[in-house]
């Protein structure tokens, strides 16, 4: 087995889609990134990539690179997986927090997780997100979002043991 975790946050601005864990949320304000700027995800596929002991997603999907200018978050967590099963390494769970003061996510969250273990080839119990505030304490919460994530890989065949 192996462990990951994940950790994203973006900043909250006029004119842009509110997209996290593949949902769209409506709300005034989008998140800015060169792709579609979800945290919940970009902070998933941060957590495999870990577990996965192959970097990030700026190595893999880097913003200097155009292709993924606008790219879906889902899309590049879809490429993710691909390169996880070439490796033999399928998901055991993944947990998801969202820290966000505003909008309220509570009603969105099980679409996401449906949404997301879709994407990952698992079954949505496999797959939690929950979303909190920080009480107005925090600058991150009040002026952007972001999201940590932690999983489980499983190899899918066992590896065969030196004598």
């Amino acid at each position: 087995m192996r462990i990951g975790h994940g950790y994203d946050v973006h900043r909250l601005v006029p004119d842009r889609e509110l997209i996290l864990g593949g949902v769209h949320i409506p709300y005034e304000l989008g998140l800015l990134g060169h792709s579609d700027a979800d945290a919940a995800v970009h902070a998933l596929m941060d957590a495999l990539l870990g577990a996965a002991g192959i970097g990030d997603i700026g190595k893999l999907f880097p913003d200097s690179d155009d292709r993924f200018l606008g790219a879906s978050s889902l899309r590049l967590l879809d490429d993710v997986m691909e390169l996880l099963r070439t490796r033999g390494l399928r998901v055991g769970n993944a947990d998801i927090t969202i820290i966000a003061q505003a909008p309220k996510l509570s009603r969105f969250t099980l679409e996401m997780s449906r949404t997301l273990a879709e994407h990952m080839g698992v079954t949505a119990d496999r797959v939690n997100v929950k979303a909190t505030t920080e009480e107005g304490l925090g600058e991150v919460s009040t002026r952007g979002i972001a999201a940590h994530a932690v999983v489980l890989l499983e190899e899918t065949a066992p590896k065969a043991k030196n004598l």
